[in-house]
């Protein structure tokens, strides 16, 4: 029998379990707790359940634990991880750190399939979705990382690789389990989520009314450029986009973040910082101007500072909220998909 990844369940679904097997249900509080607070890595160390409860844990569950492929520091403190899956696949993380705290950023899939011209992550497409649990355990491994600082994880941010609306399921349930209370304890608004536009799951995700970030990655301000770097525009236009974002702002009544990587000569002169302005204007949002990361397997060359500065004020000026991303890792490859393709292609040569 195949055992289950012992941090894909909710609390809820732990409960259910429980009734199910015929244990009582508060048991799923004390679950939740040995594996998220005392963050423990046997079942046998549950002490507080009885020898025949923990030996129907053993028989059905398993603790998935990533194995570390490769591990870069950066000179700013930035940490990314090469993680192996069990079924050989390797997926990236990496923590951040901040005057405020330490986020860390997860993978949702095994590569993606947007197709983005710019982002490495989509170098060799999509191999699978990953589960709830094997996104939860990359901040779980974060987590144990920091325990020996005696720090923890401030924030999460879903911006590694992979598209989550494109496996929105188990990206949601990972919310859950992070956010619960009884467990990792991880606010929503300390939780921030970054997609390419999928429309239908924007409507969806609204639908819930979480206090989540939301982020758009957006990159071009015409639906004639980002069709040429983001497909995904090909099958929801900027017109269908921006509705559902209007859509998420009256429902949530919270702004959305626009993410926008300035790539030199393609998307960042004045007169895209104008048409960007245009697009936006009548949206409760904030921008967020990120310098486009060097990647060997893609041809884009980065925005002179000065330019990146230009398009800033001319946001501002008609009074769009703005900021320029803070680079960090640039020195470990801490882009989306750069260790991982790296990694892809060294195994190819051997």
């Amino acid at each position: 029998m195949n055992k289950r990844n012992i941090y894909d369940l909710t609390i809820e679904d732990w409960s259910t379990w429980l009734k199910e097997n015929g244990e009582p249900t508060y048991r799923a509080k004390q679950i939740f707790d040995w594996l998220y607070v005392k963050r423990i890595s046997s079942i046998d160390e549950m002490t507080n359940l009885s020898k025949e409860l923990r030996n129907k844990l053993d028989q059905s569950f398993e603790f998935q634990v990533l194995r570390i492929i490769d591990q870069h520091i950066s000179s700013d403190g930035t940490i990314k991880f090469l993680f192996q899956l069990l079924d050989g696949h390797a997926i990236e993380t990496v923590i951040m750190r901040h005057g405020y705290g330490n986020s860390v950023c997860v993978s949702t899939q095994v590569g993606c399939r947007m197709g983005c011209t710019f982002c490495a992550s989509t170098i060799g497409g999509v191999a699978r979705n990953l589960t709830a649990g094997e996104i939860v355990a990359q901040v779980l491994e974060s987590q144990k990382i920091l325990d020996k600082e005696n720090d923890r994880v401030s924030s999460v941010v879903v911006m590694g690789s992979g598209e989550p609306f494109d496996n929105y399921d188990e990206t949601i349930k990972f919310i859950r389990i992070i956010n619960d209370e009884k467990g990792l304890n991880i606010g929503q608004r300390h939780i921030s989520l970054s997609t390419s536009g999928i429309v239908p799951k924007i409507f969806e995700f609204a639908d819930l009314k979480w206090q989540v970030v939301l982020a758009i990655s957006l990159h071009a301000p015409n639906d004639e450029l980002r069709s040429k770097i983001m497909p995904i525009n090909k099958k929801y236009s900027l017109s269908e986009l921006m509705d559902a974002c209007r859509y998420y702002v009256n429902t949530t009544n919270r702004r959305v973040t626009f993410e926008y990587s300035l790539m030199g000569n393609v998307n960042d002169q004045d007169v895209h910082a104008e048409e960007l302005a245009r697009l936006i204007k009548d949206i409760k949002c904030h921008v967020n101007l990120i310098p486009v990361n060097y990647v060997s397997e893609r041809d884009f060359v980065r925005t002179s500072k000065k330019q990146i500065y230009n398009f800033k004020s001319i946001l501002e000026r008609h009074n769009i909220n703005v900021t320029i991303r803070r680079e960090q890792g640039g020195d470990i490859e801490a882009a989306c998909g750069q260790l991982r393709a790296k990694h892809i292609n060294n195994e190819f040569k051997l």
